[in-house]
């Protein structure tokens, strides 16, 4: 043995190799009894026991509600009227699932849904990381007040401001170019408010409402401005800040300008940080219960989110719905667990696939602790 600074004993590797040898040699008995009847080995079985109770009960916990969900969902009517049918289905249909394909057209929601999210993700996806690399590598006046007011955005509740964002797109008019050409801007100078009044092209036009169609969302993904994307803008530049510089200096040497640098030289290295942001924009705006309400509004607007009918008693159900209810009024929560599950597969399945990337953007990110 010698002592190491800290005046610690420390066992050679001589001796490890003794000891080991001479335990071998020891009586099988002896051996089973020093390495299971010790103090150390009762403390890691005490140790392990509470980690997998512990392990068990959080397990319960977070998935009892989605088995009872499912299980639910797969009961036939009778089973919710008779009284010794508790959690698992005695039998087994899938009425509610073909109810809600034919009767709630779930299919064409669900293409509808599909692309109007797949166009807004991508729109936020590319408008975020443009807005969190010019503040990450551009040094300008201001830039610290513009990301405080990213950061702002993340605070603010935007029920706050769904007034002021519907009359503005209820009026659209980008930088009061319509209001100008129809008479309702003055330059001040005589002979050209003349001509201007005489050339009026737009009378009595106060915007163009852009209500009831994918402008709003579509033009907001573009500029950056839609729901959660100051998450989106503080995410890419805490990763864009993390980019060597050099990369960007070599690209200006051979002759790239800045967008074309971006382009060929930042994007590919933030592939699994774009693929995280995409996936979130994604998963919010197709479960997006603000923007899709007030800007498609209508009794059956042309272009409406699946999630937004949830509660309604498909026809071909009507029947067993009113004759189950008289003795159990289970049968629409799990017509609408149905719903929600019919909802919540195509994100299911693609964080499946994207689970990889999601967790590797998340660590590069900056945010995590």
């Amino acid at each position: 043995m010698t002592q190491n600074m800290d005046n610690k004993p420390q066992v050679k590797r001589e001796s490890k190799n003794k000891i080991r040898v001479e335990f071998e040699r020891t009586d099988l008995k002896e051996r089973l009894k020093a390495k299971y009847l010790s103090a150390y080995f009762l403390k890691n079985v005490v140790w392990y026991i509470f980690r997998l109770l512990l392990l068990i009960g959080i397990a319960f916990v977070v998935l009892k509600p989605f088995y009872t969900i499912i299980m639910q969902s797969f009961m036939a009517a009778e089973d919710f009227i008779d009284s010794t049918v508790v959690q698992v289905p005695r039998h087994f249909s899938a009425i509610i699932y073909k109810a809600i394909i034919v009767d709630l057209e779930y299919f064409n929601f669900f293409f509808q849904t599909l692309a109007l999210s797949l166009g807004c993700a991508l729109l936020q996806t590319f408008s975020c990381a443009l807005i969190g690399y010019g503040l990450a590598k551009f040094k300008f006046r201001g830039a610290k007040a513009v990301f405080f007011l990213v950061v702002l955005t993340l605070a603010i509740p935007h029920g706050t401001m769904q007034s002021a964002i519907f009359y503005r797109f209820r009026h659209f008019d980008i930088l009061g170019i319509l209001t100008f050409f129809s008479g309702g801007a003055r330059t001040g100078i005589g002979w050209l408010d003349g001509i201007l009044s005489k050339i009026t092209i737009l009378p009595f036009i106060d915007g163009v409402s852009t209500i009831r169609s994918v402008v709003p969302l579509l033009l907001l993904s573009a500029t950056g401005l839609a729901f959660k994307n100051g998450l989106y803008i503080f995410m890419l530049r805490q990763f864009f800040r993390g980019v060597p510089d050099e990369l960007e200096e070599s690209a200006y040497l051979d002759g790239a300008n800045t967008f074309r640098t971006f382009l060929q030289v930042i994007l590919p290295l933030s592939v699994p940080m774009m693929i995280t942001v995409f996936l979130f924009a994604f998963c919010w705006q197709w479960t997006d219960d603000f923007y899709i309400p007030l800007f498609f509004t209508g009794d059956q607007p042309s272009l409406m989110t699946y999630i937004a009918r949830f509660g309604e008693i498909p026809k071909s159900l009507t029947v067993l719905y009113t004759n189950v209810t008289h003795s159990s009024g289970d049968y629409k929560k799990a017509i609408e667990y149905g719903c929600g599950l019919m909802a919540c597969a195509p994100l299911i399945i693609l964080y499946l696939f994207c689970q990889k990337f999601l967790v590797q953007g998340i660590e590069r990110s900056g945010i995590t602790g």
